[in-house]
């Protein structure tokens, strides 16, 4: 059987998707020949990034169980990618059994995934949305049955504001979800930056992203990331490479000028 035949309808296998590329360089195998030749790529452009990916997932679960643990109950993970080890249903129910966890995400094929995986899971649901659509996604009728916005929400966006190609556009998806929340909720974003990669390494690395369904992807600065969390206070470390946040002692860690970096904060609505 071809990949074209294997794959679910409205999902073409000849173009790359950032989810299966991501899951490629975690060591999963919902990938298609598309996907490894893209990763391939960007692995000779980038040598660190599969570090880089373990990385920014050891972060999101060391993030969501610091929530769980200081009394958030309500998760909503936007571009959450395809299952892997560590999802934070499994994190946070661990922590906390009590907890409502919501998936977002565009790609039908994490939704399919996900939604088999959750399928006996009653404190889990998977719902399609778009990023650049806060209030679609908070005004989802499953996100509303589920969730109390009286209460605090913690809001993930974790290694998906590099995709917005307009730094405006980014920051205000950012404070929007941020706005709608109540006090004492978070946000976790994480972000690429270009480390000390080339500017050339960085043009050969966006114009392969440029061939995804993403249609591309956008390092910024620090001074540019530092604006995603515009109105929050940014809990202690700060705004960090994600290994540096609060790590623990079996975390990936990479040394210092390796590539590409990603950093990470968590923010707090006053």
């Amino acid at each position: 059987m071809t990949e074209r035949e294997q794959a679910s309808p409205g999902i073409d296998p000849t173009i790359p998707s950032v989810a299966r590329m991501y899951d490629y360089y975690l060591g999963g195998k919902d990938n298609f020949t598309s996907d490894r030749a893209a990763g391939d790529r960007i692995i000779e452009l980038v040598p660190n990034v599969k570090d880089v990916a373990r990385s920014n997932r050891a972060f999101l679960g060391r993030t969501v169980r610091h929530l769980a643990a200081a009394g958030i109950r309500q998760f909503i993970d936007i571009g959450t990618g395809l299952p892997t080890q560590e999802n934070v249903h499994q994190v946070v129910l661990r922590e906390a059994p009590d907890s409502q966890i919501i998936y977002v995400d565009n790609d039908p094929i994490v939704l399919a995934h996900a939604r088999a995986l959750l399928a006996d899971n009653p404190q889990t649901t998977v719902i399609p949305g778009d990023l650049r659509e806060p209030d679609v996604i908070l005004d989802h009728p499953d996100v509303r049955e589920r969730i109390d916005f009286d209460q605090p929400v913690a809001v993930l966006m974790v290694s998906i504001l590099h995709f917005v190609a307009d730094d405006k556009e980014a920051a205000d998806i950012a404070t929007s979800f941020g706005r709608r929340l109540a006090s004492g909720s978070h946000v976790v974003i994480s972000h690429v930056t270009s480390g000390d990669l080339s500017e050339e390494q960085v043009r050969q690395g966006r114009a392969v992203y440029g061939t995804t369904t993403a249609g591309g992807v956008f390092p910024r600065t620090l001074t540019q990331i530092r604006e995603l969390f515009d109105g929050l206070e940014v809990l202690e470390p700060g705004l960090v490479p994600v290994y540096d946040w609060r790590p623990d002692p079996s975390d990936v860690v990479i040394a210092p000028g390796a590539g590409a970096v990603t950093v990470g904060a968590v923010g707090r609505v006053s």
